[in-house]
């Protein structure tokens, strides 16, 4: 019977035994759901970059790139916007975005020795759980939390329980550990959007007027969109 494990946040992973495993990584505000968004409006890849400095070295070497980022929610000089409403607002189909944030892309990075590793997010909720029963039936399950710095991040831990509730719908007999199991009562007991705009990420981007990115990021499963990262790099996967 395969695991369902949920780590709390980033720090928590050791990238040395997670070799045989299928990571599933949330940064949920807003992260992953930037990705999952920047996907379905038509890019063509995302590069998840450790650092702004790291992200402009890499746009240089590629043609057509769009990069984007934050440092501890605030905007990178020179860089587009990192919340998925205002980044969409960009012409996005076929370029390559080079991406950084601080926690999301730099877990994603954390968790590239993973056998396989995939961006998740509630918008993506159904589709990630769908693709990964089907590719993946036996595959022990790590679910990620990036959390904020080392510390807990509600909104994370909602999307966890909402996966964790997919996975046990559409695959009976996974073993889940506590977290797991809490993230999914949490996720049974409260609403995406009531959780998003109640976390101190969420009351914190309200305050800054974008109420609209916080309440789009709570969209449960409202896209078909799969990405995973090979090489450092991620790119749709065909459902």
């Amino acid at each position: 019977m395969p695991t369902l494990q949920v780590l709390c946040k980033k720090e928590a992973l050791d990238p040395k035994r997670i070799d045989n495993k299928v990571v599933i990584v949330l940064d949920v505000l807003f992260a992953t759901s930037t990705i999952v968004h920047a996907f379905g409006e038509g890019i063509e890849s995302v590069w998840p970059a450790l650092d702004r400095h790291e992200a402009r070295d890499l746009a240089k070497g590629l043609t057509e790139s769009i990069c984007a980022g934050e440092y501890l929610a605030e905007p990178l000089r020179g860089f587009a916007p990192a919340m998925p409403l205002a980044l969409g607002r960009a012409q996005l189909r076929n370029k390559i975005l080079v991406y950084s944030t601080t926690n999301g892309t730099v877990a994603l990075r954390r968790a590239s020795t993973a056998a396989f590793v995939y961006p998740g997010a509630l918008l993506n909720g159904a589709a990630l759980a769908a693709h990964i029963v089907c590719a993946h039936p036996e595959a022990p399950l790590l679910v990620v939390c990036a959390g904020s710095a080392g510390s807990f991040n509600l909104e994370d831990f909602y999307a966890a329980g909402h996966l964790v509730s997919h996975f046990q719908k559409k695959r009976r007999g996974y073993t889940l550990n506590d977290a797991a199991l809490a993230a999914m009562l949490l996720h049974r007991g409260c609403d995406a959007r009531t959780a998003l705009l109640g976390s101190r990420v969420g009351k914190m981007m309200c305050e800054r007027s974008m109420r609209d990115e916080v309440e789009y990021a709570a969209r449960c499963d409202s896209l078909d969109v799969v990405a995973r990262l090979e090489n450092h790099r991620l790119s749709r996967v065909a459902l």
